[in-house]
């Protein structure tokens, strides 16, 4: 009898290890690692209530970016005041489950005190901006109602975003003290004044994010994920490795859609890893590569992340401006990750998909139409003739359209046919005035934490205005670095993750603007290559351990181990730590000061570099490779992706030697 361990020496392929994670799973690994998991649990007619009360917020935000003429500090205060009801509903004191339909009553009483707080400025306004200093510095009244809507807003973040953004808030307030603010000053900066909660990334969130946010729950109602799940099987699932490639190219078109990480991961993740494993890829490995692309959905055009708004404002340039720049970066990036997923599928021995299983492409023509509100989107965006905020409502309105043309062209048969063979996703309901509801209510809930997140955002970048802490830190590192730029932008990048680690991608965005983003300006680096920079690496922690909250929601679908998913999906994602230097040395990758062949040049160059180093990570290009043509591979891959005539000939003929050796040891082995 043979042995069981033993394997066919003809097969490549692993054991197939095809066991996945359940709903429970995921969301037990949720609960332990995202706040946002960890939600009341509503039933019945309280459910009702809350539902409503948050489609209600989405709908007032709806029309007071599109209507109201409120002065700007009353629409902040009183959109922070619904934040701190909704919030306070939605999210417990502790982790885990909570009894259902209860609200103790200490949260009823932080709740009203929280919101009352917002709205008691809201309701005086005028009064408050028409006040002198020092009658506000000295009124224990005005100094009450600022401490107490700052620490209801603190206990919020904890329970909603989470602890590591509270401690680094708590640091820059206590040093704030440290350098001479008094209580009752600082509480004004902080809650009345112009640089604190009050400030650019609450406005930011209240006038654009969170119409864009209700935009992506209602194109998630529409059905246009489970499409992009079929169109990229359909494209590349037949060949070697079809699934995790299906998974790269799905999440960059649903992260376009969603610009949540943990959120693209659980959507499509729960499709595509499943396929990985069953085609024979490893549990970490399967949901590494499903975290890597969906993190890389905050940085693909046109919805991107929430801090792509915030960079707009900052750098006073329309977003259009942004999401054209952000369009090469974004193809790298993902393209480095399918070239890793396709050499460790060639690695491995591995096949695609039955074609036969796969639905075909010209039956996904007739489903073409669900891409209408985002084509409505884009071209209003980007012909800058409408704002954003109105581009964003009129798209809104384009996906019920479109919801309820499902409802006539036999949308749903199709979908649930193609359903069948387990390589789509999840297929909406029929869209119907419920439909409506639902997504209002989603995209009030998903509100709540980015606003959350804004509001402390605005107390660290306060503290950092009022202390004068940039021009300290820029003076350090500008002196430390020297002449050298490829040192201070090391010494940046490595500022931009400690301050990060933990702290959500919105909320790290607003400290490095503040922070690390005038240290590349002032070293040269034109300033939107210099956003660009923190804005990356504000993006990575959401798969750089120890904190990889969307490699976490991977390993929990694919049974595999956390932390080694997390430092996997490091490994594929290495085009987000590469990219962030390119653009910064060469700014043409952003179409900064560059005419187009430029731009070819070192989109192509870059993209031979992201070749090497990605198989010399993996360790395979046409064979198993040796150390030394691993590190030739990597070294050329490196000097490829830096611009430079000289480097770039360095890195052809590194990589060139090492593809020779390559092709000798194949030859040798055949």
């Amino acid at each position: 009898m043979a042995d069981p361990n033993l394997r066919d020496p003809n097969l490549n392929a692993p054991e197939i290890d095809t066991s996945t994670g359940s709903a429970a799973d995921v969301e037990a690994v949720m609960r332990k690692y995202d706040r946002e998991s960890n939600t009341r649990i509503w039933t019945g007619k309280p459910k009702l209530v809350v539902g409503i009360i948050l489609a209600a917020f989405s709908l007032f935000c709806i029309y007071v970016t599109l209507f109201a003429n409120f002065l700007e500090q009353v629409r902040m205060t009183s959109f922070m005041g619904l934040v701190i009801i909704m919030g306070f509903l939605t999210y417990p004191a502790k982790k885990g489950h909570v009894k259902p339909n209860s609200l103790p009553w200490y949260d009823v009483i932080l709740m009203v005190l929280g919101a009352g707080a917002f709205l008691f400025y809201a309701f005086n306004a005028h009064a408050i901006l028409n006040m002198r200093l020092k009658e506000l510095l000295t009124n224990p009244l005005y100094t009450t109602v600022a401490i107490v809507g700052i620490v209801v807003l603190a206990e919020l973040c904890r329970r909603s975003v989470g602890v590591p953004i509270l401690c680094v808030a708590i640091f820059f307030i206590g040093y704030t003290f440290f350098n001479g603010k008094t209580l009752s000053r600082t509480a004004y900066e902080m809650f009345y004044g112009d640089n604190g909660i009050l400030g650019t990334p609450v406005s930011v969130c209240s006038k654009y994010i969170v119409v864009f946010i209700i935009f992506g729950a209602f194109l998630e109602k529409t059905g246009v994920s489970s499409f992009f799940i079929n169109l990229a099987n359909s494209l590349t699932g037949r060949f070697a490795g079809g699934p995790a490639k299906v998974a790269v190219i799905s999440s960059a078109l649903c992260g376009m859609v969603s610009g949540s990480s943990v959120g693209n991961t659980v959507t499509t993740g729960s499709v595509t890893i499943p396929m990985m494993k069953k085609t024979g890829y490893k549990s970490e490995f399967a949901g590494a590569v499903e975290a890597a692309a969906s993190t890389g959905g905050q940085i693909m055009p046109p919805i991107m992340g929430a801090a792509a708004f915030l960079m707009a404002d900052y750098l006073g340039i329309p977003y259009s401006n942004i999401i054209v720049r952000a369009i090469v970066p974004a193809v790298l990036y993902f393209l480095g990750i399918f070239i890793a997923v396709h050499l460790e599928a060639k690695k491995l021995g591995l096949k695609g998909i039955d074609p036969q299983m796969l639905p075909r492409f010209k039956s996904l023509l007739k489903d073409t139409y669900l891409l209408l509100p985002l084509i409505v989107l884009i071209y209003l965006v980007c012909s800058n003739t409408r704002t954003m905020q109105f581009s964003a409502a009129v798209a809104i309105v384009t996906a019920i359209v479109v919801g309820f043309i499902n409802n006539l062209t036999g949308y749903y048969k199709r979908a649930a046919a193609n359903n069948q063979s387990g390589a789509a996703g999840e297929i909406p309901e029929s869209f119907t005035l419920r439909t409506i509801f639902d997504a209002l209510e989603a995209g009030g809930r998903s509100c709540v934490t980015v606003a959350v997140a804004c509001g402390i955002a605005g107390v660290i970048c306060g503290c950092i205005t009022v202390t004068g802490l940039a021009n300290k830190l820029i003076s350090a590192i500008v002196g430390v670095s020297g002449n050298s730029m490829l040192l201070g932008l090391f010494l940046t990048m490595i500022c931009c993750i400690v301050l990060g680690m933990g702290v959500p991608t919105t909320a790290t965005y607003c400290i490095m603007a503040s922070t690390c983003a005038p240290i590349l300006i002032q070293m040269g680096v034109p300033a939107i290559a210099a956003h660009f920079f923190v804005f990356y690496y504000g993006i990575v922690a959401d798969i750089t351990p120890p904190v990889a909250l969307a490699a976490y929601a991977g390993a929990a679908i694919a049974k595999g181990k956390p932390m080694k998913t997390g430092v996997t999906a490091t490994r594929l994602a290495i085009g987000a730590f590469i990219i962030p230097f390119v653009f910064a040395a060469s700014p043409a990758l952003l179409f900064i000061d560059t005419v187009w062949y430029e731009v070819i040049l070192i989109t192509l160059t870059a993209t031979i570099g992201m070749v090497g180093v990605a198989a010399g990570l993996s360790g395979y290009l046409l064979t198993n490779m040796n150390v030394l043509e691993r590190i030739l591979l990597i070294g050329g891959g490196l000097a490829l992706i830096v611009p430079g005539t000289l480097t770039d000939f360095i890195g052809l003929g590194v990589i060139a030697l090492g593809v020779v050796m390559q092709l000798l040891r194949k030859r040798r082995a055949a």
